[in-house]
This record gives structure tokens, sequence and C-alpha cells, in this order.
């Protein structure tokens, strides 16, 4: 057993402490809301399977069926596939995401 007092604390201000994280814009709106303000905008379609569909929003019903304008396929993010429109039936949607600024 070892008989030796502790080490006295450190006093001196710790120099290697991250800054606080920034802030980030939070959206409080309704997921209503936010589907309302993206149509018209990028958006990434992530679907159950994993593969990403990014385009432009062109109109979702209630059911989440998704018509996408300037559409790709990323699998594993890698452009697969392009397609000019593409509709997407909405039980196969996971999340929809802004591919930009709202």
């Amino acid at each position: 057993m070892d008989d030796s007092p502790p080490p006295p604390p450190n006093d001196a201000p710790d120099t290697q402490t991250p800054p606080p994280p920034q802030q980030t814009s939070i959206h409080t709106g309704s997921p209503t809301d936010f589907l309302k303000g993206v149509v018209g905008k990028k958006v990434i379609v992530r679907l159950n399977s994993g593969v990403d569909y990014r385009g432009v929003l062109s109109c979702l019903d209630g059911y989440m069926n998704i018509a996408l304008e300037q559409t790709e396929e990323h699998v594993e993010g890698n452009v697969t596939n392009r397609y000019g429109d593409a509709f997407i039936r909405g039980n196969n949607v996971l999340y929809i995401s802004a591919a930009e600024a709202i």
C-alpha cells in the first residue's frame, strides 16, 4: 500500500479546453411547415433501404409520396443513376432532409 500523499490539485487554468459548440439554427415549426418550406428546393430523401435520392422536391402528399426533379440516386455515397423525374412511394421513406439552407 502506498502511503504517499495525493498530488496537489492543479490550480492552473486548463488551456486545452475546446470552445463551446456554436449554436445552430433551431427550427421549432411543425413537420408540415418544414415540408411546405422545402417544396421547390433541393432535398435528400433517405429510403428504408439506405439509398439516398437527391433532387428538387416537386410535390408530396399526405402519404409521403414524393415527386423529385433533377434526381440523383446515391448508394453508399456514390452516384449510381440520374433521373429527370422520380416518384418515391411514401412507405419507403425513412426521412427527408433539406440539402440547402431554408
